[in-house]
């Protein structure tokens, strides 16, 4: 089955809007950055954690994980809620936290040499 783009003023004849492709251009080249998906996918199960909690789930110093998370909250993949001096992030919604898994479940197809499935 074939996946179609909803319908509204962003969409063509079913195809994506220029504003669309650039927004997802833009979501894929952070994702395509190690640190960025590893905090990513601590993130990923619905999980709310903080830049010290994500920065060493990701191997990092907290000043990296950071700015990393910096840069995925403006592009609108994570969302940030300040609690006194902590701030907490969580991935935003069901939709990158999908587009995540699917990432890397195509990954560990394509490393183990599972065939694909739909």
């Amino acid at each position: 089955m074939k996946a179609t783009a909803p319908a509204g003023p962003d969409h063509l004849d079913g195809r994506p809007s220029d504003r669309q492709v650039a927004a997802a251009v833009t979501a894929f080249t952070l994702l395509a950055e190690p640190t960025r998906l590893r905090i990513l996918w601590a993130l990923s199960d619905g999980a709310e954690h903080d830049v010290t909690t994500l920065a060493g789930l990701a191997g990092v110093p907290a000043t990296v994980a950071s700015q990393h998370l910096s840069k995925l909250r403006l592009a609108g993949l994570v969302t940030a809620r300040r609690t006194g001096r902590h701030v907490h992030y969580t991935a935003r919604g069901g939709h990158v936290r999908r587009l995540l898994a699917e990432a890397l479940f195509h990954a560990d197809h394509a490393l183990t040499g599972e065939p694909e499935h739909d």
